[in-house]
């Protein structure tokens, strides 16, 4: 036989291999919603003819329990019941809401409007733009109102090419919605559903809508812009031929990508009342307490959430207490507010408690951690809002109540901030956090020393920093005798060239 490949050789060679499998392309929450209804439990161990991935089938479980198909990875009485239409679950949650509302005709149309290729053409001249105005509106509180009338138009026109293509509609897709409708009513009748509507079914069927679309809760970001918020973490903009442009809260039961952009569309207009009426678990209330760097202060709001969507901010003051100083506290340990009082002194007294808690374990002194440091900077900064409001308080008292008055005189006992040497000499010493502790000394300074005091019960013996007149370290050692004895002739007499007028004793 001979192929004719209606392609350049160019974009043949740029061809993958195959197509990507379907399973891989498509919303698979009818298929998880068939297959656990057949009994399937795990779908993960399901022998795919090709696997589908987690993510897609993570997305389809999440939204089957959105829908109140699925719990706890089990399908539900409402999801059995859903199977019963031949559309997507979304779809058949909103016609067995209708029941409820008395709604299911309505509902059923829209349903078969979304079946097929779109009703309405999307880019059409500016007469044709009029007349559609004209003649079906632009106000409403839905996108599908819209196709309603579309529909309703290209009925009472009897689907006529001429009139379809004035108003912008494709009259092949207007032919097949009817049948679609009565498809679905009979369905619906089979399955005791009331085919009735009741006279205010505007409101009823948009509430079905959220019902069927709940995931697509979005959010106007603000009345000067298109972008909005979504359920999920996700961000969108509503498309500008949307009729609920001016609406701040919506569903979009149409989501696609455009230019790496998500456009939301089939938009439906609602009521923040709605949210907690029809998924009373989804909605709640809590505070959100957070520091803002440009104030320089904790805010508190209390937010009203659906799901992770934030519906409404209402500032709170004063802002919880325990909230404010564990923010501030952080701000602290970032090194972003300064505590002055939190100095080398505060520092070093708690490295003193810490080295004897690690040497002298039978003393049970408690150390301070990272954690604990953070539990005490939290103490320092309560009652306060604004980092104005700890900059001056006073730390040594927070910090040394850390130990009762017996323990505090253990650290300053067994690990002083200063120590006596045989000379009279009292070095402060400097403890770290890894290591030996030290003292520095000049060389003159330890003329008649042989040994440094041991501290944490005589299990520790310091450093001793041996320094030059010009305050540099010409020797660390914990052995000062050895020191007197080994190095110190032969660095006297460098020293005393460069240092002619200090006191180089022969027998220090």
């Amino acid at each position: 036989g001979v192929c004719l490949r209606l392609w350049t050789e160019k974009d043949h060679a740029a061809r993958p291999a195959r197509e990507l499998p379907e399973v891989r392309r498509i919303d698979l929450s009818e298929v998880v919603l068939t297959l656990k209804a057949a009994g399937v439990a795990d779908l993960r161990k399901f022998r795919w003819l090709d696997g589908p991935g987690e993510q897609p089938l993570a997305h389809a479980e999440d939204l089957l329990a959105d829908l109140g198909a699925l719990k706890d990875g089990s399908i539900t009485d409402l999801g059995r019941r859903m199977l019963a239409f031949p559309v997507h679950p979304r779809y058949s949650r909103m016609l067995l809401a209708a029941q409820e509302f008395g709604c299911v005709r309505p509902a059923a149309l829209v349903a078969a409007l979304t079946q097929g290729r779109d009703l309405l053409l999307r880019s059409v001249d500016s007469d044709t733009a009029a007349f559609r105005d004209d003649r079906l509106g632009s106000k409403a509180v839905s996108d599908f109102t819209v196709l309603m009338r579309a529909w309703e138009y290209a009925v009472k026109n009897e689907f006529r090419l001429d009139a379809c293509s004035r108003a912008g509609i494709h009259a092949v897709t207007a032919r097949q919605v009817g049948p679609l409708q009565e498809q679905f009513l009979r369905i619906a009748e089979r399955e005791g559903l009331g085919v009735g509507a009741r006279e205010d079914t505007d409101e009823a069927l948009r509430k079905c809508i959220l019902l069927g679309f709940s995931d697509r809760v979005a959010k106007r970001a603000d009345e000067g812009t298109l972008r909005c918020e979504l359920v999920h973490g996700r961000k969108g903009v509503l498309a500008r031929e949307s009729v609920v442009r001016q609406s701040p809260l919506f569903v979009a039961a149409e989501v696609r990508e455009v230019n790496a952009s998500t456009i939301l569309s089939l938009a439906t207009a609602i009521e923040p009342a709605w949210l907690p009426e029809l998924f009373p678990d989804d909605v709640t209330r809590r505070p959100h307490v957070y520091y803002d760097p440009a104030a320089k202060r904790v805010l508190a709001e209390e937010w009203l959430r659906f799901r992770d969507l934030v519906l409404e901010k209402r500032r709170v003051e004063p802002p919880p207490s325990d909230a404010a100083a564990r923010l501030l506290a952080e701000e602290v340990l970032a090194g972003r507010i300064e505590l002055r009082s939190w100095d080398a002194e505060v520092d070093q007294w708690i490295l003193r408690l810490n080295l004897l808690a690690r040497e002298a374990p039978e003393l049970a002194l408690p150390p301070v951690g990272p954690d604990d440091r953070r539990t005490l900077l939290e103490q320092i900064c309560h009652g306060a809002v604004a980092s104005k409001d700890v900059k001056d308080r006073l730390v040594k008292g927070v910090v040394k109540g850390w130990l009762s008055g017996a323990q505090q005189g253990l650290v300053e006992k067994h690990a002083p901030e200063r120590v006596t040497l045989s000379n009279g000499k009292s070095p402060k010493v400097t403890y770290l956090p890894e290591g030996a502790p030290y003292l520095s000394l000049r060389i003159q300074d330890l003329f008649g020393v042989t040994q440094v005091p041991k501290l944490a019960l005589g299990r520790v013996a310091p450093l001793v920093h041996i320094l030059a007149p010009s305050q540099r370290p010409v020797q660390i050692t914990q052995d000062l005798a050895g020191f007197w004895r080994e190095h110190y002739p032969k660095l006297r007499l460098e020293l005393k060239r460069k240092y002619p007028r200090h006191d180089w004793r022969e027998n220090p």
